[in-house]
């Protein structure tokens, strides 16, 4: 179903000094809060009325109590009838991922390199844009795998971007790709016509609720770019319902790599590979042979 190109908002104020605000963005990104506005000692955030709730400002103040120094005060109201469409399609501009990929807003809108896989991904307010580190981690991530035979889910899908990669990767299996935002399901479902990636299956699900019915259907690769609080605790879920499945992770900053170890072990998992940017991780783990 098209999404309307306006509705009511919620703006969090933030008083946030500049230093700190690429690392507010980022926090705030993996709760699902993905537009911003950046003002001198003061970081605006934006998301749908409908995806306001006691719990979603719980893990909003949550993820700002992590930055270094004093958390900051925030403060949220209401907005009506912002057309955010108009708002994303004069800010994003394509952003290369990698020699193997290119993200864009519309067809035709960036020159590719030759062998370059294009994106076609409108956000719309979702998860999954390119602009973030953790997405960028995983796409390069995929595109080292050989995914072809793999049977997918792409948990907390966003804009689907990770899903549609895939396909465009080649893989040939049915994919189930799920958020438990409405907002988010139907953009994933836009951007997967809009790439004419076929078989893949959009479902409102919630991420631990929902998890280990879906994982009995024989999945062999999960794709998870969540946050470390959601996959500390669904990586059991996983080890338990699906433990041949291997488990592409991301939304895990650096400095808890040592937290994610742990994990691992805890769960015979081993980490493949993992790679980096900025202050953010990406780690391919499976369960161990020993």
């Amino acid at each position: 179903m098209p999404l309307p190109g306006t509705h009511n908002t919620i703006q969090l104020a933030i008083a946030l000094d500049a230093a700190r605000h690429e690392l507010g963005i980022a926090l705030l990104s993996l709760e699902g809060i993905v537009s911003f506005q950046e003002e001198d000692g003061l970081l605006l955030a934006y998301l749908p009325e409908q995806s306001w709730n006691p719990e979603k400002e719980r893990a909003a103040r949550a993820a700002l109590q992590r930055l270094p120094g004093v958390a900051p005060a925030m403060e949220a109201s209401f907005i009506a009838e912002r057309n955010w469409n108009e708002e994303w399609e004069a800010h994003l501009k394509p952003i290369e991922i990698s020699d193997r990929f290119l993200i864009a807003q519309k067809k035709g809108e960036a020159p590719k390199k030759p062998g370059q896989i294009v994106l076609t991904i409108n956000p719309k307010m979702s998860f999954g844009t390119g602009y973030h580190e953790t997405t960028r981690l995983m796409l390069r991530q995929l595109e080292e795998m050989d995914i072809s035979r793999e049977r997918i889910m792409d948990i907390g899908t966003g804009t689907g971007v990770l899903a549609i990669a895939a396909r465009r990767l080649g893989n040939t299996q049915p994919i189930l790709a799920f958020d438990n935002s409405s907002w988010a399901a139907e953009n994933a479902a836009e951007n997967i016509a809009e790439n004419e990636a076929s078989d893949i299956h959009i479902e409102l699900l919630d991420a631990e609720e929902d998890l280990k019915s879906n994982l009995q259907q024989g999945y062999t690769l999960v794709l998870a770019n969540i946050n470390k609080n959601v996959i500390d605790r669904i990586l059991p879920v996983i080890a338990q319902s699906a433990p041949g499945a291997a488990v592409l992770l991301s939304g895990i900053l650096a400095w808890d790599e040592a937290w994610l170890k742990k994990l691992l072990k805890r769960l015979n998992y081993e980490a493949v590979r993992t790679i980096y940017e900025e202050e953010w991780l990406s780690a391919l783990v499976r369960r161990s042979s020993t």
